[in-house]
Parts: structure tokens; sequence; C-alpha cells
């Protein structure tokens, strides 16, 4: 697949407009919590093409509760956990920060053969192994693409998890693209929808309109439920950061579904899911990219799985709606630790 950089270099173009003010994560963080953040580790990954290095942080400390976070894209970066700081520490919670291969700190090879599921789930694993997480202590959680990235490694190395949660994302690309396009698309002006249509359909993602049209009527609605000009700096580094060979590869350039020919087109696990014995928390928002009823179903389907609704959240929750998205996070950690 031919990778033009047009529309993410375009996207970010856009936010860097935007927030020409904002700061990076480390220069927001409080002073009182610089005792909580440890010194960045770099981990020496294994591949086909070689050996690289990817980033990591590990913020607080905790025997029992440790949580390896994967982030979204695929391409982007740690970032949108910025604020997890504020609230999982003082909790008794460690958590550990982590820039996948191809994103932000981590290396950036330019190798279109690293970047499939398969390859980024024996990733995870060799992370796993350098942090010595095990079933005692070992939590995963992934928002978005990362949560696709963390089913797919519960079903190949559950045995290493005490606990999975699952955010912001289906078990279906497929049934997010009906989604997008059958519920949240119609929810727009006509005309506005028919305009984004019209450009999906000509493959005209270099054209301004589209992000324009995104940016005022999707982006504040369903990915972060704020105004723009207000989105929280790490939000805004994580999209400045993106990685366009990683994302579009696999993703595309499409805000309604995979673009054909990316490599995550067709992707669906529905029928997989019982396989997840370990206890797993799936997390959605009412108003989220992702469509509640299927995340809320896919708790069903998991052995041992939760379902947390937050009520007031999009694709973002832990920022447009940390009053539920935070206390049921560390609910579920803490009930699992328990053995309840």
């Amino acid at each position: 697949m031919r990778i033009n950089l047009g529309l993410t270099l375009l996207l970010i173009v856009s936010f860097s407009f935007t927030f020409c003010e904002t700061k990076t994560t480390e220069e927001t963080e409080s002073a009182s919590s610089e005792s909580l953040i440890k010194e960045p580790r770099l981990i020496p990954i294994s591949t086909p093409s070689g050996d690289f290095r990817v980033w990591t942080q590990q913020i607080g400390e905790s025997d029992a509760i440790k949580v390896l976070l994967l982030h979204g894209g695929p391409g982007m970066s740690h970032g949108q956990y910025g604020n997890f700081i504020d609230y999982l520490p003082e909790e008794g919670v460690e958590f550990i920060w982590y820039d996948q291969l191809g994103s932000a700190n981590s290396d950036q090879p330019s190798d279109s053969t690293l970047w499939t599921i398969e390859r980024f789930v024996d990733e995870v694993e060799q992370v796993r192994q350098a942090l010595g997480l095990n079933a005692d202590n070992f939590y995963l959680l992934g928002q978005s693409w990362g949560g696709m990235l963390a089913m797919e490694y519960a079903l190949k190395h559950q045995e290493n998890l005490k606990g999975l949660i699952v955010a912001n994302m289906m078990a279906s690309l497929p049934e997010y693209e009906r989604y997008a396009k059958e519920v949240l698309g119609p929810q727009m002006p006509q005309e506005v929808f028919e305009e984004l249509m019209d450009i999906e359909r000509n493959m005209d993602f270099e054209n301004p309109r589209y992000m324009e049209l995104l940016n005022e009527h999707h982006y504040p609605y369903h990915v972060l439920r704020m105004p723009l000009d207000q989105w929280p700096a790490e939000v805004v580094q994580t999209l400045e950061k993106v990685n366009p060979e990683v994302y579009v590869y696999m993703q595309g350039y499409s805000e309604f579904g995979i673009t054909p020919g990316a490599t995550l087109e067709g992707w669906d696990i529905k029928s997989e899911l019982s396989k997840i014995t370990v206890p797993t928390l799936v997390i959605g928002g009412t108003h989220d990219t992702m469509d509640p009823a299927h995340m809320e179903w896919m708790a069903s389907e998991f052995p041992n799985g939760s379902f947390l609704l937050c009520p007031n959240g999009s694709h973002l929750s832990q920022y447009d709606d940390p009053e539920h998205f935070f206390p049921g996070l560390l609910t579920f950690l803490k009930q699992v630790d328990q053995g309840k």
C-alpha cells in the first residue's frame, strides 16, 4: 500500500496551529508528582528485521498492581495517558507509559513488514518480560488500537495476565465502520455528512475540507468532548507525534472506518472473546466513536467480564469523563487484586 502523508500532516498542522501555546506532558506535571516518576527505560526488542529499542517509563510503585498502557493509533504515543498520573499512584497503583515501536520516543524504522498485529503482540511480550511483569501483578490496558492489541495479546499470552482492560474499542472493525456511517455520521447536518462521504468515495483525503469538517462536527463530539482549543496538552502532543507511516499503513485515512487496502481491514475477533478468561473490564463512552452497546455486549462475552460506561465520555473518556473512568478502573483493579 502506498503511503500518502498528506492527510496526517494536515491533521498535525491543523492541531499545531490550534494549540500553539501547549506544553509537553513533562512540562505540565506538578512538582509534587516528580518523585513518582522513574527514569525512562529503553527496552531492546528483537524483530525479524533486526533489533530496536522501545521507550518505557514507570510511574508509582506497587508489588501487586502494575498496569502497562497500550496507546492508540497505531503510531501515536503514551501522551494520551498523561493524566493517569493524577489518579493512579495516589491509590497505590503503578503504571507504565510505553511508546510502541514506530512511535514517539521509540525507534522508528521505515519498514512496513514490522507493522502487523502479530509482531506488535510479540513486542508487548518482550516488554513484559523485560519489566518483570507476571500473573501476580500484570494488568494490560489498551485504548482504541491499544485495545485491539491488548485483546490479541490476551488471546496468545493470557497466562501472564492478572487482569485486562479494553477501553473504547470494539471487537470488530466492520461493525465499527457500520456504527460510524449509520449512527454517528447521520447525527451531523446532512450536507456535512454527504460532503465527508463524497471525499471518502473519491479518496480525496488531502482535501482540506475533510479536516475542517471533522474538526467542527466530529472530533469535539466523539473523540474528546471539549472545544478544540481546550484539549489537554498531552492529547495534542500525541497527535503532533503520530507516525503516519504506521498509522496510514495499518488504519488508513478514514475517520469512518478502515481505508480499503489498510492492513487492519476486516479485523474481527467477536467469536474469540470467550477464550479470554482472565478478569476483563471493558470501558466505553456514551458519546464514543465506538458503539457502547457493542462494548457492553463484549463484556458479556468475556467469561469474567464487566462493563463500565462513562455517560459523559467519548473516545478519550479519561479526559472528558474522569469522574466515572478512574473510579471504575480503580475499583476493578482493586477487586481483582483482592480476588473478588
